[in-house]
């Protein structure tokens, strides 16, 4: 006879009794109990075996998209909401997470559940009056079966969850297998219904969604929440209906989170002027062309290693650009500290940063200032070549936009060595 045993759910490591932590992946309470298996049926039992579709045959399904009536939300996701998807939005604590949440009921004009697991309808309610929302249907329910029964019989056609770590499934709320069974049931629920579902998760300190990977496999969309400063950032990490990397920007106000139209000009707006040590970057985000001013600064070392310190870029990235202004074009940076910073707080990953970076730098070693009308953009390459990046139109149409009549780009310049002496020597 057969006996019952227990398999982990994250990696598929068997046992003959439950763990509380699972030796091959080192996943907590994530055993779940199988039962023993059936006699396999004979060979000669007729089974429904599945046919395959012909792709010609598939019925195309236009995505009917309706507005969330934030068009920094809309930007990010795509074009707005589409019916039966499912986002994940996580961020830290305080971010904002549960105030965007708001925001969004508020201009939404369809039937809205609110599942507040975290907060007592008193709180939200106190935060509803400030942010000037007049009506929401709040769900206390975190049970799962009892909240599914509800969502059949009377269902919306937005949902929001806050948060799934809240959610009593299968184990204690917050748990791997509680995390992941909610999330399943809730992306079935969505697809089956046209449920249009938002859930609200929380963030390690590696600022990645808590909970096994396969909740961001399940979902349609992965949004993060991040603090930039004064303003908040609505980034996408993952979305089966729109651009990947695309940005929102919001400032935090009394009432609310208020939309920043222009973020170029919001994030250039304390800029100095005539400053060594400052480079106008036209970066690429998502499809969202930005100015945003690089800075450096160089100050001697006491001490026998030289440190370097970045903030906002790819710190990798920047040792590269170091190393070919050192090699390529004889800076000395040996017993200099370096620090680079995007300023504002914003964070991007794009290679299209490098000359900004590299002029910066330079600009702050030698105490010469970039012309105030100048923008630059490009790739730096090993051998202090300018390479060619994505989005080159966009980028310059940004930089027109934001004032700049003067600009750096693999387009005009192929060498950082002459783009170095047009404006720094």
């Amino acid at each position: 006879m057969a006996k019952t045993s227990y398999t982990c759910v994250e990696c598929g490591y068997r046992t003959p009794k439950p763990l509380g932590r699972c030796p091959a992946c080192g996943a907590w309470e994530s055993f779940q109990e199988v039962a023993p298996s059936p006699r396999a049926p004979s060979r000669q039992a007729h089974l429904e075996a599945p046919s395959p579709i012909s792709l010609s045959q598939v019925n195309e399904a236009e995505e009917k998209r309706f507005s969330s009536g934030l068009s920094e939300v809309d930007r990010v996701l795509g074009g707005g909401f589409v019916p039966g998807e499912v986002v994940l939005l996580g961020g830290e604590p305080g971010v904002g997470k549960s105030t965007l949440l708001l925001e969004l009921a508020k201009h939404l004009t369809r039937k809205v559940y609110y599942l507040a697991g975290e907060e007592s309808p008193a709180q939200i309610k106190l935060r509803a009056r400030r942010l000037g929302v007049k009506e929401l249907l709040l769900l206390k329910e975190t049970r799962l079966e009892p909240l599914l029964s509800l969502l059949e019989r009377d269902p919306p056609e937005v949902l929001f969850v806050d948060s799934i770590q809240t959610i009593e499934a299968g184990g204690s709320p917050g748990s791997l297998v509680a995390v992941r069974e909610a999330t399943h049931a809730f992306v079935r629920l969505a697809k089956e219904g046209g449920i249009t579902t938002l859930l609200v998760g929380h963030v390690t300190k590696e600022g990645v969604v808590a909970g096994p990977k396969s909740i961001e496999h399940a979902v349609d969309a992965t949004l993060y929440l991040e603090s930039a400063g004064v303003y908040r950032v609505l980034r996408s990490a993952k979305n089966r209906f729109g651009p990947v990397g695309e940005l929102g920007v919001f400032r935090m106000e009394e009432e609310g989170l208020v939309e920043v139209q222009n973020p170029s000009e919001a994030f250039l707006l304390e800029r100095p002027l005539g400053v060594p040590g400052s480079a106008i970057a036209l970066a690429l985000a998502g499809e969202r062309a930005l100015a945003l001013e690089v800075q450096a600064l160089a100050a001697r070392t006491p001490f026998p290693a030289p440190r370097r310190v970045v903030q906002g870029l790819d710190a990798r990235r920047v040792d590269m650009v170091l190393a070919v202004l050192e090699r390529r074009l004889g800076l000395p940076l040996g017993n200099l500290d370096i620090y680079v910073n995007l300023a504002g707080g914003l964070k991007v990953q794009d290679p299209g940063l490098d000359l900004a970076v590299a002029l910066a730098v330079y600009s702050a070693v030698v105490g010469k200032a970039l012309p105030s009308d100048l923008a630059v953009l490009g790739e730096v390459g090993l051998l202090g070549e300018v390479r060619s990046v994505m989005g080159l139109e966009r980028r310059l149409r940004e930089g027109e936009r934001a004032g700049f009549s003067r600009f750096v780009h693999p387009g005009n310049t192929r060498s950082l060595g002459k783009a170095v002496e047009q404006y720094l020597e």
